[in-house]
Order: structure tokens, then sequence, then C-alpha cells
């Protein structure tokens, strides 16, 4: 029994190594797709199969991840510029709390069907992305983000000038990408899978 596990356990972590690279890979890509001052997010779709996979761990890994490579290319010097603490927390907790999300959401559902569970959890993940970061620039931002927004409505600004277009890419994106996530998990061995 205890090889098994073992066995388990280096599967998933091979598995996150993975998702590891390629959440760095995709953040660097995703800098050539902009809408808007600030480049999508490519990322969410392999933070859901590693929530998926590996669970909380997977997904608090992965979205770790995500922040720190957000932060290394450079996507949130503007925010930098204003306050390096702030960053630093918006950056990191969108990413961990879209990872956490993912996970909670697939365990929740996946009692009752795996295929609406991977759906429901690569939704949800571009939701918590994008609310948090919005919640982020009331919190740190709001001075710069009303200057920004000019004679414009801040909070029309907000949703439509600095997260609309990249919130529905990455939504789009990840729905997109739920039958390819669900013929990934199907072809896993069971005893790696998160359920």
């Amino acid at each position: 029994m205890a090889r098994k596990t073992q066995s388990n356990n280096i599967r998933k972590i091979t598995y996150l190594a993975v998702m590891t690279a390629l959440v760095i890979v995709l953040q660097h890509l995703g800098q050539f797709i902009r809408f808007g001052q600030f480049s999508v997010s490519l990322v969410l779709a392999p933070i859901v199969l590693g929530a998926v996979i590996a669970g909380y761990y997977g997904g608090f890994w992965l979205g770790a991840v995500f922040g720190v490579a957000v932060i290394m290319t450079g996507d949130a010097n503007l925010f930098f510029a204003v306050s390096v603490p702030g960053t630093v927390i918006t950056v990191m907790l969108k990413g961990i709390l879209c990872g956490l999300a993912a996970a909670l959401i697939y365990k929740l559902f996946s009692r009752f069907n795996k295929y609406f569970a991977v759906f429901f959890a690569a939704v949800i993940c571009p939701i918590v992305n994008t609310g948090v970061f919005l919640l982020g620039c009331v919190a740190f931002f709001m001075e710069p983000v009303t200057a920004w927004a000019g004679s414009q409505n801040v909070v029309s600004y907000m949703f439509l000038g600095l997260a609309g277009g990249n919130f529905l890419f990455e939504l789009a994106f990840n729905i997109f990408l739920c039958p390819v996530i669900i013929r990934l998990i199907n072809i896993l061995p069971k005893s790696v899978s998160y359920e």
C-alpha cells in the first residue's frame, strides 16, 4: 500500500512539474496577446488541470507560480510604480486564490459529475483571478485608476478598460479547453486523479 501511495505521489509531482513549466511558458507567450494595457492569462487552463489532478496543493502551487511569473515578466510594472507591496499582494493572491477555487469547485462537483466539475472549475478560475485583481485595484490603486479613467466612470473603466477584454478572453479560452482538460483527466490513471 505504501508503495502505491509513493508511486501516486511521484506521478502527481511529475504532472505538477509539467504544469509548472507550462504555466511559465504560457505566461511568457501571453505577453504577445493584449487587450488594453495587460496581457491575457493563458495559464488558467493548466492551473485548472493541476488543481484537478493534485487538489488544493496543486491549485495553490500553480497559482503561486502564475503570480511569480506575472511579476517576472513585467506585466505588473504599471502597478509596481504605484505600490510594490500592493502589487505583490494582489498578483500573488489572485493567482493562488484562482487555483484554490478551481480545486474547491472541482472537489464539490466531481461527486456528481466530473465533466460539469471541470467546466465549473474552468469558469470559476478566471472569475476569481479577475475579481481579486479588481479588489486589489480598489484596495491599493484607486487613486491612479481614477486618474487613468479620466472623465470616464471609474467603475466602468475598471470593468471594461482594465479587466473586461482580458476576462472574456480568459473565460472563453478556459471553456474552449474544457474538453481537452477532461480528455487529459480521462487518460490519467484513476489513482492519480483528485477524486
